[in-house]
């Protein structure tokens, strides 16, 4: 019998998973508030819901990628969310990078519907969204994990199973806060070559040749290398405010678990002060 899966949060990344779907043999239902994404997906084949309840009606699974925690607590438990319409025996498998102790506080409420509830943050970029390429890091327990497998083997190709529920979300933002940091890292050398006259182009040589600069890293200094009047363009500008909005937000919960596990993280301190500047936001009050 075909699975049924819903998806919740059409957004890049979301809508790069979600597009996996239906070529790979699922019956998908899909929702998010902007209706255009969710148009494109049921062009392709997607059944195209109008709520998140019905979502939760259609779906065996249910995948959430929302921006927030309260938006994912929202989607599920709040007028019309979809918990309410989904069936004893379903899993809720939450994408969106949050604190541990959301969904933490989450999987009970679902298990007193007889729902299943497990963590499941991703990482590798919409271009490996698309690919079906992901890294999906999860939470949760070890048999609702292998039932929801194959759907996560939809949209990645490392499947890694971090521990009880929230496990996911803390190696999530142990591995964010590492990219986050190596990217201030690379900005502030970058600045320091440019400045002091140097050619970038050798200087990125330079510390391409002996792996000190990621692929990652390189494609993140491109938008230093970007003309002032091309980073001040209103499509840049609004690409660039949501990346320091989910960076803020994702700094914001690993200090809140480093200071939850008695550990100080100063390097993450400084640099959630210094997204606006190394995103090239135009905003004077926060650079």
């Amino acid at each position: 019998m075909t699975t049924k899966v819903g998806y919740i949060g059409l957004g890049d990344m979301g809508k790069a998973m979600a597009s996996n779907l239906v070529p790979k043999g699922f019956d998908a239902c899909v929702f998010d508030l902007n209706p255009a994404p969710v148009e494109e997906l049921a062009k392709a084949g997607a059944k195209a819901a109008t709520s998140c309840r019905e979502v939760g009606e259609h779906a065996d699974v249910l995948s959430i990628c929302v921006p927030a925690d309260e938006h994912v607590e929202a989607v599920l438990c709040g007028e019309d969310g979809a918990l309410g319409g989904m069936r004893e025996g379903s899993i809720v498998v939450v994408h969106s990078t949050v604190q541990p102790d959301t969904v933490e506080r989450l999987a009970p409420i679902a298990r007193e519907r007889g729902v299943e509830l497990i963590d499941a943050c991703v990482t590798g970029g919409a271009a490996s969204a698309v690919q079906g390429a992901l890294t999906l890091l999860v939470g949760g327990e070890a048999s609702v994990f292998e039932r929801a497998r194959p759907v996560l083997e939809a949209y990645g190709t490392t499947l890694l199973h971090a521990g009880p529920i929230g496990s996911g979300a803390k190696l999530k933002l142990a591995v964010n806060l590492l990219t986050y940091v190596n990217w201030a890292a690379a900005a502030e050398s970058y600045r320091l070559a440019e400045a002091s006259g140097l050619d970038v182009d050798v200087f990125i040589e330079a510390v391409r040749s002996n792996g000190q600069l990621s692929d990652m890293q390189l494609r993140f200094l491109g938008g230093h290398r970007l003309p002032a009047e091309a980073a001040a363009g209103e499509d840049y500008q609004s690409f660039v405010r949501i990346q320091m909005f989910n960076a803020e937000k994702d700094l914001a919960h690993a200090l809140a678990l480093g200071r939850k596990c008695d550990i100080a993280l100063p390097a993450a301190g400084l640099v959630s002060q210094d997204m606006a500047r190394l995103y090239r936001v135009d905003s004077k009050g926060r650079r």
